[in-house]
């Protein structure tokens, strides 16, 4: 059989796909690594007087409010068939907030908002040098509305009252938020108001790895743009045009959405996950300080969204809050956008989702296909001239500029081309990148079961390993391991059945990619949704049926070889980019010849 030789293009297609892969994990992983911090459970955010409040009571008016020591506590409940508020009037903030038709990966009740790791306080400046929080004030509560709307007002002093209320509609996850400062005097604009808003991301799935990768700060300016701070480390920074800002946990998300820009606003976030440990319950600490602008006796409204990090969902309200969803940038957020997640839309409104997963694969490697024919066109091409660039290769192996002339001339006559190989590669890596991206991304993937997978959006572990291996995890997944055998058989066969020895040029290096690649998906896989394996597995085994329908029914080598000979007779037209590059390669032969002289 006939043996292969190092092929430096295909080795460098691999590279890149390699290197991307690398690149796309250790960006996640290394700063994280470095950066992390001592943050045990004990060190969650806890909203004391101490913490972030800017408080001086003491130099307050002596008609400030005094605490009433005869009061008693009460909470009151704000909900709708989506979400249930728990708001308590000893600081009218919120204590718990569930999301009533989710649950975590432990299938317990899901809150974004509990154990008092959560705060959202005002500070109000009410004399000179004098600063009061609205959540060290006591409030009466007023329920407007059964369970829709609740209004708590506190006393600053005797001439100012503050008013807070909480509304959610019916059927939404919005809740529309009101703050009015009142003033029996009067009194006109009052500067230096800042909203404190900062809570701890709660762990909601299996792999706390994964989620955290994916559990980010981000924030909308300027009306239509948009970014994040790092998923890694401490990251802090001061944002100006801010339209909204986002404390997403992977697939669930509370938003702040403000009706004006706002200037000037602080936001941080700290990684508080440093292991895979089910102990470990909590991911990220956000925390936003928002300066605010406004009149006495005029009340100052927000929005704020408490749900699903879906994009289909938040795009609903008109408010380009979908934009907080990581669709990836350029052409492959573009193809996410308006392909891959309008098809699986469709395709999961008829069918099932792992049937939907199987499905969209094909109708992408279909709608590639001419590519893929392409490409091995290419190979099949290189391959029946190889003899020939082998003769040109032992023939001119001690003069590189006419070795490389003959071979241009060998490709130029045959009508061959070694880059229309590498072409179509690179035409599908969008498709690998964004649809790299989709899955996590996609909202309804999550606790859907397929086969063995329970969860489509988490891994699909077939065994608990008891211990845990760096980069890989405490437990085996299945689709991984499928998807890595058909990406070892594909590298199979696009490098030859079989390969070279190791002590021939090239072989090595042909051997370690083909092992490599696999090892690679196998490793960087295991920890990623189930819903990604599967589709790279289904892709892989589709690519190897496509590419043997045609090699055995499409293409024959015989015929190609007839009119690569016919070709060779056929006057040459050179143009375009290879004529540039003969003519260069001739002007080099006459300069090293005029040198020699």
């Amino acid at each position: 059989m006939e043996e292969n030789k190092f092929d430096p293009l295909q080795f460098i297609g691999f590279l890149l796909i390699s290197a991307i892969l690398m690149f796309w994990f250790y960006d996640n992983q290394s700063n994280m690594i470095e950066n992390q911090q001592d943050t045990s459970v004990e060190n969650v955010l806890e909203p004391t007087k101490d913490d972030s409040r800017v408080l001086n009571n003491s130099e307050l008016d002596s008609n400030d409010y005094e605490e009433d020591e005869n009061f008693t506590e009460q909470i009151v409940t704000l909900e709708n068939k989506n979400i249930l508020f728990e708001i308590s009037t000893d600081g009218a903030e919120i204590k718990k907030l569930l999301l009533k038709n989710y649950t975590n990966y432990n299938d317990d009740p899901l809150f974004l908002v509990n154990d008092n790791k959560s705060i959202f306080t005002f500070n109000i400046p009410v004399g000179r040098n004098s600063i009061i929080n609205s959540g060290d004030l006591i409030y009466s509560a007023e329920i407007i509305k059964n369970k829709s709307i609740v209004k708590l007002t506190a006393m600053i002093d005797n001439n100012r009252s503050l008013e807070l209320t909480y509304s959610l509609e019916e059927n939404s996850n919005i809740l529309d938020f009101d703050f009015q400062l009142n003033d029996s005097n009067n009194r006109s604009g009052l500067d230096g108001v800042e909203l404190i808003w900062g809570r701890d991301s709660f762990r909601n799935s299996k792999s706390i790895d994964y989620e955290n990768r994916y559990t980010a700060l981000s924030y909308g300016f300027e009306k239509e743009k948009d970014s994040w701070l790092s998923v890694a480390g401490t990251s802090n920074k001061n944002i100006n045009n801010v339209n909204w800002i986002s404390f997403r946990e992977h697939f669930f998300s509370s938003i702040l959405i403000f009706n004006n820009e706002i200037n000037n606003v602080e936001i941080s976030s700290e990684d508080l996950a440093s292991n895979e440990t089910l102990d470990n319950k909590f991911t990220k600490r956000f925390k936003a300080n928002i300066p605010l602008s406004l009149d006495y006796n005029n009340d100052l409204s927000f929005k704020m969204y408490y749900g699903p990090t879906d994009y289909e969902t938040l795009k609903e309200y008109n408010l380009t809050l979908e934009n907080s969803v990581d669709m990836g940038w350029g052409i492959f957020g573009w193809l996410n956008r308006f392909i891959f997640f309008p098809l699986f839309s469709f395709l999961t409104s008829h069918f099932s989702y792992g049937i939907s997963i199987i499905l969209m694969t094909i109708i992408v490697k279909v709608s590639i296909s001419p590519l893929t024919y392409k490409s091995y066109l290419s190979q099949i091409k290189m391959k029946i001239l190889k003899p020939e660039l082998e003769v040109i290769n032992e023939k001119f192996k001690d003069d590189p500029m006419k070795k490389q002339q003959e071979t241009m001339n060998l490709y130029t006559k045959s009508g061959a081309n070694p880059m229309s190989g590498c072409l179509p590669a690179f035409l599908q890596m969008p498709i690998f990148f964004a649809l790299f991206v989709f899955f996590p991304a996609a909202f309804s993937l999550r606790q859907k079961s397929f086969l063995w997978a329970d969860d489509l959006s988490s891994y699909d572990s077939i065994l608990d390993l008891g211990f845990y291996i760096p980069l890989y995890g405490d437990h085996v997944s299945l689709f991984p391991i499928l998807a890595s055998i058909s990406i070892f058989f594909y590298t199979k066969m696009t490098t030859g059945q079989q390969m070279m020895p190791a002590s021939q040029t090239g072989g090595v290096n042909m051997k370690v990619i083909m092992y490599l690649m696999p090892l690679m998906m196998l490793f960087f896989f295991n920890n990623y949704a189930s819903g990604l394996s599967l589709y790279y597995f289904i892709s892989n085994l589709l690519t190897i049926v496509l590419m043997l329908i045609i090699k055995n029914f499409i293409i024959d080598d015989n015929k190609i070889l007839t009119q690569i000979e016919e070709n060779k007779k056929k006057p040459v037209k050179v143009g375009g980019f290879r004529a540039r590059l003969q003519k260069a390669l001739e002007e080099a032969e006459k300069q090293k010849k005029s040198r020699g002289k």
